[in-house]
């Protein structure tokens, strides 16, 4: 499962406001290939699921990812930081073995 806290939810529900996306679009999370220490973090919003997708929804968040994102994913909150050290959504993955000095990136 994936889980937003109050400050990502927040912000999810701005951001769908400001570019007045309709109530079908939702939160897509995905891990690629990249960043220095070899996986990276996408998230974007979405309107079309695919096959193979994993949904959960937390607050009132929908959150969609397909499969081989979740075996990296499984049990991570998503966080949003508005502090002066910069903004932006953070993963919280318990799964991450290492994290690269800005957070962007991890391995298993």
């Amino acid at each position: 499962m994936i889980t937003v806290t109050d400050k990502a939810k927040n912000r999810i529900d701005e951001i769908l406001r400001e570019e007045r996306y309709d109530a079908s679009y939702f939160v897509r999370v995905a891990v690629e290939s990249g960043g220095c220490s070899g996986l990276t973090y996408k998230l974007d919003f979405d309107n079309e699921e695919r096959a193979g997708d994993q949904t959960f929804e937390d607050k009132g968040v929908k959150i969609v990812l397909d499969i081989k994102s979740f075996l990296y994913l499984a049990g991570t909150k998503l966080d949003y930081s508005d502090g002066l050290t910069g903004k932006g959504f953070n993963f919280i993955n318990p799964n991450a073995s290492r994290t690269c000095a800005c957070g962007e990136s991890f391995s298993v």
